[in-house]
């Protein structure tokens, strides 16, 4: 379990979270939802353990995530972030490779059972064929293909995202979100997701925490979360929110 108690974050005189408490179950698909400059990003910092609190702390089955060395911390949280890997001169399959780190011995190889691990995510993430391309050669939406692909190797518990399809189209946000949700329906994989789409949102998450400068305003079941009445005042914008024609959870159109 995920659990945040009393996170409180500043940047000078400026507070960016205040008091953020709520806990996620092990093997949910959690989404952050909320306007610009809201805390969503931070918050996935301090989850991460990127960032130090200056007030609260966020616990990972009972463990400070502070506490956690980094090897511990890369075995059991993997993260990704909106702006993705920058364009490295490395190759596809050695960034994929770098997810292995943590379970690698002081100067040991790859294993036999790295390498079958690491064909067989490209695979899923559609990346064989670009495997011995170098990041520097990769599209933005490419680079952050392999991103996951590299959380994937690390095989963590948990997932932090900070708006994983930004860079994508809507083929790809489709196909990278299906391949997520499946992975965590495979491995009771937690995620917690920052997410700029309410409607995508609402499509692969069980729970939606709604944050408002810095605070969170309201977490709980989409229906709960997604109304008009709340979503005009955090967004200052007419919604109007219908059941989707198929799956039966809550949409958003704008008026």
């Amino acid at each position: 379990m995920l659990s945040v108690e009393g996170l409180t974050k500043r940047y000078g005189q400026q507070i960016v979270l205040d008091q953020i408490h709520f806990q996620v179950e092990n093997g949910s698909f959690v989404s952050i939802l909320g306007p610009n400059g809201c805390g969503k990003s931070t918050l996935i910092r301090l989850l991460a353990g990127i960032e130090r609190p200056d007030a609260g702390r966020v616990l990972l089955e009972g463990r400070p995530v502070t506490d956690l060395s980094r090897k511990e911390l890369a075995r059991r949280v993997a993260v990704v972030s909106q702006e993705g890997l920058p364009p490295l001169p490395y190759t596809v399959y050695d960034v994929v490779m770098m997810g292995r780190f943590a379970y690698q011995k002081w100067l040991q190889g790859p294993t036999a059972a790295d390498e079958a691990l690491v064909e067989r995510i490209l695979q899923e993430t559609e990346l064989t064929p670009l495997r011995t391309k170098l990041l520097s050669q990769l599209s933005g939406g490419e680079r952050q293909r392999v991103a996951i692909a590299q959380a994937m190797a690390q095989q963590p518990r948990l997932l932090l995202l900070d708006e994983p399809t930004t860079y994508l189209d809507i083929g790809h946000q489709l196909a990278l979100l299906n391949l997520i949700r499946q992975w965590q329906q495979d491995c009771g994989l937690t995620v917690v997701a920052v997410m700029h789409d309410l409607n995508l949102a609402a499509l692969y998450s069980q729970r939606l925490i709604l944050m408002q400068c810095g605070r969170i305003r309201r977490m709980g079941a989409l229906d709960d979360v997604l109304t008009e009445p709340l979503l005009q005042e955090v967004y200052g914008t007419t919604p109007i929110v219908l059941p989707h024609p198929r799956k039966g959870v809550p949409q958003v159109l704008l008026a």
